[in-house]
């Protein structure tokens, strides 16, 4: 009688996606950029805190710079990836840096779009001040 035999499992191959999409998630506190494939399955992502930085230094540009040159990179060799169309959400201030560093990172950005919610009719406002 054979033994089960525990241990790897076999190796999955690996997939090739040409072209997919970058979303910068720019907040005041932190970049998210998170890198996924046409269908919207996540396939790389990085962001201020991943790269080592902690509390306010995460929300710099360079954080988001490193942050997306990151994902990229991970993007690029686990997929070989090389194309992308950037998605930005927020008003951070490492959202127009995290797009440079997408595009100096040697990967093509076929477009970019701000897709930033936009309050309709905003908070609603405190109650009037009775003396």
């Amino acid at each position: 009688m054979a033994k089960a035999t525990k241990g790897k499992a076999p190796r999955r191959a690996r997939r090739n996606i040409s072209s997919g999409r970058a979303y910068v998630h720019a907040s005041y506190n932190n970049t998210i950029v998170t890198i996924t494939d046409v269908d919207g399955n996540s396939v790389a992502w990085s962001s201020g805190g991943t790269i080592g930085y902690k509390g306010s230094k995460k929300g710099t540009p360079y954080a988001a710079q490193l942050a997306a040159a990151d994902a990229v990179k991970k993007a690029q060799t686990s997929f070989g990836m090389n194309a992308v169309d950037v998605i930005v959400r927020g008003s951070g201030s490492g959202r127009e840096q995290a797009i440079r560093a997408i595009q100096a990172s040697g990967i093509e950005v076929k477009s970019i779009m701000d897709d930033s919610p936009v309050p309709h009719n905003g908070c609603r406002p405190k109650k009037k001040f009775r003396a």
